[in-house]
């Protein structure tokens, strides 16, 4: 008997320490698989429910967990946090590369003064409401103050990307929420230091200084990188999403290593990247932007994994009342000092004061304390789950509400933008514009010689329903219409504009003062 226990005990040995085999990574691709699969079901359900796509993957995360169905035990917050960066990193490099260099260039002082001075008002205010009305140390209560301090990117852009908002409103929230990492990730690694956090202006210094180094290696590196893809033409047009990736990962570990902001430096670098003209343009959006989702899916679901459901009972109550201070105190606070040399109109601080999203962003930041082995850190990081899940709930459904009731909704009479692709001539010194009509353009029942198009730019091919055809002066345009304009490369720059224009504005954009400049003008 005693020696059967013992073979089963040695046959069980033998199975855990058997080295990983391709039946095993063939298990794991399909568990994978599976994961992802349900997630972009969820994407559905979640645009259609009006519930926030964050919470149906931490949901997805809580039910593979140990409390749930899958019975997955894992509580690894530095693999968490590691991947979580990287992930990050991911998502600031996609939010970047859609953003409009015309809509942020007026927005970025009261972006930085919201992500500096807001950052330091809501640390302040939400410290003082965990500590005085929940009874933490100063410590863990500066902590939590850092770490929801933080709007997350992820759910910013996901979010005003479907909300037709003034460009201004738009800029400040997404500048924002890329640029007010940076100081949070600093401030939460000095609170959960060991020791005391000693000359706070030189924390200050400190911060300064990051900021600095990350914005001018970000800087440094978008533009070599644009300047790159703009005159090396490479062999195929799917190694340009890999290219623009790779230059902004490099700006991410450039400005790391040096000691500055990474999380700074990778999204200037991608809105440098974003609007520099760079060819095969769309193709590199839509790899960035799946690239996006599956990070944002990865993350959620780990965090979900990381966290105990049956945990969380007593830090319901307390994480509940820190949100409510941190919503409906701090962040308005913030919001109005940080803005009051710009005279923004109180309509759009109402909106930015709730536009203040949390995401996944304040839950990662939530490890470095655990990583650090600050007291009371798994604590801390059960109240920052409940806080985000819940009013995340609250927050991103209402918010086309108020931006309705404020008279923010600018979906009315607002004409869709052009999808123009660029594809190099080397050889002939030109470009081929792919240019794709989409339902709301004006340049629906357009001609073609009323597009007016510069000296050196002409439309060579229609494809209109799945067939294509030479077109004639007098051809009208429809929508859903797509167009083939061969230009030189002096006037490419002046081509795209008027195309633009003449989508935005009609057949008169130009004459009667319609129609916008060319979006995509770099810095």
């Amino acid at each position: 008997m005693l020696g059967s226990k013992r073979s089963h005990r040695s046959a069980r040995l033998a199975r855990r320490e058997q080295p990983l085999t391709v039946h095993h990574l063939n298990q794991l691709l399909l568990v994978c698989s599976l994961v992802l699969l349900i997630a972009v079901a969820a994407v559905r359900i979640s645009s259609r429910s009006g519930l926030p796509s964050l919470l149906v993957y931490l949901g997805i995360g809580i039910a593979m967990g140990q409390d749930g169905v899958g019975d997955i035990h894992f509580n690894n917050a530095e693999l968490t946090q590691v991947i979580g960066y990287a992930a990050l990193v991911v998502i600031l490099t996609e939010g970047g590369l859609g953003t409009k260099w015309k809509e942020i260039r007026p927005a970025l002082p009261a972006a930085s003064s919201m992500a500096l001075i807001g950052v330091a008002v809501s640390v302040g205010v939400t410290a003082a409401g965990a500590h005085w009305l929940i009874g933490l140390e100063w410590r863990q209560a500066l902590i939590i103050g850092a770490v929801v301090s933080s709007t997350d990117a992820a759910a910013v852009f996901s979010v005003l990307r479907k909300i037709p908002l003034p460009a201004r409103v738009t800029g400040v929230l997404e500048a924002e929420s890329g640029f007010n990492d940076a100081p949070v990730v600093i401030l939460v690694v000095a609170f959960s230091t060991a020791g005391p956090v000693e000359h706070w202006y030189a924390l200050l210094g400190e911060i300064a200084l990051e900021l600095a180094i990350g914005a001018a290696i970000g800087i440094a590196v978008g533009w070599l990188g644009s300047w790159g893809l703009r005159h090396v033409a490479l062999p195929a047009s799917g190694l340009y999403p890999i290219a623009v990736m790779a230059i902004a990962v490099t700006a991410y570990a450039a400005g790391a290593l040096a000691h500055g902001s990474g999380f700074l430096a990778v999204y200037l670098a991608s809105m440098m990247l974003g609007n520099a003209k760079l060819p095969h343009w769309p193709a590199t959006r839509g790899f960035a932007d799946g690239l996006g989702w599956i990070a944002q899916i990865g993350m959620f679901v780990l965090l979900g994994l990381l966290v105990t459901p049956h945990d969380l009972g007593d830090d319901i109550w307390p994480a509940l009342l820190i949100g409510l201070v941190l919503t409906m105190v701090a962040r308005p606070l913030s919001v109005v000092i940080s803005l009051a040399p710009f005279r923004v109109p109180w309509q759009e601080q109402a909106l930015m004061s709730w536009a203040g999203l949390r995401g996944a962003v304040p839950i990662i930041l939530a490890t470095i304390p655990m990583v650090n082995g600050v007291e009371d850190s798994r604590r801390i990081f059960n109240i920052v789950f409940v806080l985000v899940v819940a009013y995340t709930l609250v927050q991103g459904p209402t918010l086309p509400w108020l931006a309705r009731k404020l008279h923010l909704d600018t979906s009315a009479g607002q004409a869709a933008d052009l999808g123009i692709e660029s594809a190099p001539l080397e050889r002939l010194r030109g470009h081929l514009l792919s240019v794709a009509i989409p339902a709301g353009s004006r340049m629906h029942g357009v001609e073609t010689n009323e597009l007016r198009l510069p000296a050196g730019a002409a439309v060579t091919l229609v494809v209109r329903e799945g067939k294509s055809f030479v077109p004639l002066p007098t051809t009208v345009l429809r929508r859903g219409d797509e167009l083939l304009v061969v230009t030189t490369d002096p006037v490419r720059d002046a081509a795209e504009a008027r195309l633009r224009a003449v989508g935005q504005g009609g057949k008169l954009a130009g004459w009667l003062g319609t129609g916008a400049p060319d979006d995509r003008a770099g810095p």
